[in-house]
């Protein structure tokens, strides 16, 4: 409890005038982590609203084409209408009597008006089912306007929590710098040696694997060979990766299409249990979902952390952080 309101003071600040107490090593390397992580969460929700966002977009595009084939249509049949009229009224200026009274083919007039009466009210009929679609058309276009407009503001928002994740984590780093400069040594050392030992057991791991022919080994496979690079958001490779970026390009590898968000990449597949687990299957964490990883067998998982980390291996258990685990997906 000590430790974490010692976080809490250095995420709120303390009001100017009011010294501030130098935090220790431990404390500002928590909190750096931590701030790490929240912009991890922060790229995740990005991800999904640039998916909802592309897919409304498209979805606007086939309205849109529809659009354009339904005002030809409905502006070849006032073409035709508008000649059926105009013929009508050059037949017709004295009136139906007279026309049938001086017709040198009544039989054959009667026809004629009765087939320029029958194509006027199918084509009548036309441009009222015409108008009926065009307005239904616009209306959904309205409506997709409208979702579109409001995801675009929902990923405006999400940048600025990210823009504030980032402020706040410079703000973490600032703290660092104003340690003694031993402490700050210490820390980098302890930190870097701590990665090393990380990246070393995962690539022993790594190589150990030897799987099969399964589309969750052949991903598998293909995500422990980058184990060692360093994540970037809405990354997808070669070199560099998020979490669901590395994810959907290693299932890619086995013919499988899958979208650049953990939140929506759990709805593919078949759910199973922890119980059940096999090499291949995607763990995801978070309420919401916002974190991914590749189950490896034996307890392990590989994965893309977050800002400031590498692709690494590490063991499975039931909470990532502050994550719960929600769910696997065998795709």
């Amino acid at each position: 409890m000590f430790r974490f309101l010692i976080a809490l003071a250095l995420i709120v600040g303390l009001s100017p005038g009011v010294a501030q107490a130098r935090p220790t090593v431990e404390t500002a390397q928590w909190e750096v982590d931590r701030l790490r992580t929240l912009a991890a969460e922060k790229y995740e929700d990005a991800n999904e609203a640039t998916i909802r966002i592309k897919e409304l977009e498209r979805e606007t595009g086939v309205l849109e084409s529809r659009e354009v084939l339904l005002r030809a249509e409905l502006d070849a049949a006032s073409t035709t209408l508008s000649r059926i009229a105009i013929a009508q009224y050059t037949a017709g200026g004295f009136g139906e009597g007279l026309n049938l009274l001086f017709s040198s083919d009544p039989t054959k007039y009667l026809s004629d008006a009765g087939t320029m009466d029958l194509l006027a009210r199918n084509y009548s009929k036309q441009l009222r089912n015409y108008a009926t679609t065009k307005q239904k058309v616009e209306a959904s276009q309205f409506v997709v306007a409208d979702r579109t407009a409001l995801l675009r503001a929902e990923r405006e928002r999400l940048n600025k929590q990210v823009a504030s994740a980032k402020a706040s984590l410079a703000r973490a780093e600032k703290i660092l710098k104003g340690l003694k400069k031993e402490d700050r040594e210490r820390l980098a050392r302890e930190e870097a040696a701590r990665e090393k030992r990380i990246l070393s057991t995962s690539k022993k791991l790594a190589q150990n694997f030897k799987g099969d022919n399964s589309r969750g080994s052949i991903a598998l496979k293909y995500a422990l060979q980058q184990v060692g690079d360093v994540y970037v958001w809405a990354a997808a490779g070669p070199t560099r990766w998020d979490c669901s970026g590395l994810t959907m390009r290693a299932f890619a590898q086995a013919k499988v299409s899958l979208p650049h968000s953990s939140r929506v990449q759990i709805s593919y597949g078949k759910s199973v249990s922890s119980r059940e687990l096999k090499p291949g299957d995607l763990l995801f964490f978070g309420k919401p979902i916002s974190h991914v990883s590749i189950y490896m067998g034996k307890g392990k998982m590989v994965h893309a952390p977050r800002p400031g980390k590498r692709v690494e291996v590490i063991n499975f258990t039931t909470m990532f952080g502050s994550k719960p685990f929600v769910g696997a997906r065998r795709i």
